[in-house]
């Protein structure tokens, strides 16, 4: 069943589903209406000679230049033309395809003056996959991803280039191949379809998904080593949790409890510390702040998805258009920043736990870099350099993005949000943290191994999925294809759908 988009209800799941799955979607009939009522509105305006915004003005700093009516016309199209001024690699399909839905959604609210054949365009091209060629960098986030969704707005003119059944086409023949009509562009149409923060939202969305997936594997990363280190599990006592009051740290106490359950650890037969190192102590809290984070972002990511960012604004039942500002990328590249910084933080823990494994000052009796033939062998010490090297990498990206505006178009774009940049670091933070988790977990399996009593039937399920990918290392060998393994591992998520089958939901 298709998806409807209708201006509400988004949610970053069903933005995965259309982006990643290829979910179909649809327009409301109510979305619809809006959007023909609003156009009716803003062509009685043209006609009358109303000043607007975009519409028989320039843009920017020409915004003061009023356009001749035969202006009007060609207007948009060499908006488009002069706002394709992106760079390099092309974004992935499903960062274009989560960004179409986006525009769509905000043209359902019938504030934005399209005409309904361009929104029913985007609609077709999604479920008939036509998929713009968009330049991955070029936008500052405001007025909205300018530069990438003019390389969509091309192919309303049967111009630029697609994908089309594994193909990169001509605009044309890919819409021709698709049987989907070029609708061309009229007045405002242009401007509708590029003016909003739509492939930063559509890449964050994707990002707090894969980040959420993520977490999780950091707590079963972190049983598996808390197992493999005999740690003292009163700290994941729920009381503690709930007694501060952060629903992020009672989640992932709880989490962690219930992946070491049943195990010799949790029963209290395995003599532990009466205190462990904070790396071990702290997990819920720590992990847990992550996931706080994570669910305030969701929510500004979840507001722009359903809200109207479009400038100008139409509002058809007051015979009304308003042109401000909410292109702005700011509200939602603001939280961004902070979940990128979140997983770094996340991993930063995962290789201190990572240390403790290796270093037998304080690893509790496991092999020195848990290797049999110490000396001879060298076991994992090379793992936390690898480690090491993406965590360094994860800091410089976690600078945050939004305090990083340059002014541009002479001023009159004096701030902007580097939302997009934002949205591009994240992933690549994101990228690492799969690479250093991967190596916990094998080293937290490796350990495992060492050890003589039983485990949580979490931990135990992790252990084995993991042996299905990467060998005991019993004599030194070269790592850099388990390594490899391992991050194609966690970022598949197949260790936590295996997992969770056992224990049940993390969430």
């Amino acid at each position: 069943m298709a998806i409807e988009l209708s201006g509400s209800g988004l949610t970053i799941e069903k933005v995965v589903k259309i982006a990643r799955d290829n979910e179909p979607v649809a327009l409301s009939a109510d979305a619809l209406a809006r959007i023909k009522k609003c156009r009716a509105m803003l062509e009685k305006k043209i006609v009358a000679h109303e000043i607007m915004y975009g519409v028989n003005t320039g843009i920017g700093e020409f915004s003061e230049v009023v356009l001749t009516d035969d202006q009007v016309k060609d207007f948009q199209k060499y908006l488009i033309y002069n706002h394709s001024a992106g760079i390099g690699d092309p974004a992935p399909i499903e960062y274009v395809r989560g960004a179409m839905a986006g525009r769509i959604n905000v043209h359902a609210h019938g504030n934005s003056g399209v005409r309904p054949e361009v929104t029913q365009t985007l609609v077709d091209m999604l479920n008939k996959g036509v998929t713009p060629f968009v330049c991955q960098k070029g936008s500052v986030g405001a007025c909205g991803d300018l530069a990438p969704m003019s390389q969509v707005a091309l192919l309303m003119m049967g111009e630029g280039k697609a994908y089309y059944k594994g193909e990169l086409l001509p605009g044309k023949e890919a819409m021709d191949r698709a049987g989907i009509p070029i609708p061309g562009l009229q007045a405002r149409d242009g401007l509708a379809v590029i003016n909003g923060s739509n492939v930063l939202t559509a890449m964050s969305a994707i990002f707090l998904f894969d980040t959420n997936n993520w977490l999780k594997q950091a707590e079963i990363a972190a049983a598996m080593s808390l197992e493999a280190l005999k740690a003292n599990m009163k700290p994941y006592d729920t009381r503690l949790h709930e007694i501060r009051g952060f629903k992020g740290a009672v989640r992932s106490a709880a989490a962690i409890r219930r992946l070491v359950a049943g195990g010799d650890l949790a029963e209290q037969r395995v003599q532990c510390k009466v205190q462990d190192a904070y790396s071990m102590r702290s997990t819920p809290q720590v992990v847990g702040a992550a996931h706080d984070a994570i669910a305030y972002a969701r929510s500004q990511v979840e507001i722009e998805l359903n809200g109207v960012g479009d400038n100008p604004i139409f509002f058809p039942d007051d015979d009304l258009q308003l042109s401000g500002a909410n292109f702005q990328g700011t509200p939602v590249a603001v939280p961004m920043d902070m979940a990128g910084a979140c997983v770094t933080m996340v991993s930063v823990m995962s290789e201190r736990r990572m240390n403790r494994l290796n270093n037998p000052a304080l690893s509790v009796g496991l092999p020195p870099f848990l290797t049999k033939g110490a000396g001879m062998f060298s076991g994992m010490m090379l793992s936390q350099y690898t480690a090491d090297m993406q965590i360094v990498e994860q800091r410089i990206l976690s600078a945050p993005a939004s305090i990083q505006s340059i002014p541009a178009a002479a001023d009159q774009e004096d701030f902007v949000s580097m939302g997009m940049n934002t949205a591009i670091k994240n992933f690549q933070i994101l990228d690492n943290a799969y690479g250093i988790l991967g190596i916990e977990i094998m080293a937290a399996a490796q350990a495992l191994d060492f050890r003589e009593y039983g485990f949580g039937k979490g931990v135990t399920k992790a252990h084995e999925v993991v042996r299905r990918h990467v060998d005991f290392l019993e004599i030194d060998r070269p790592l850099y294809e388990d390594h490899t393994n391992m991050k194609a591992l966690v970022k598949s998520c197949e260790i936590l759908h295996e997992v969770e089958k056992e224990v049940g939901s993390l969430e």
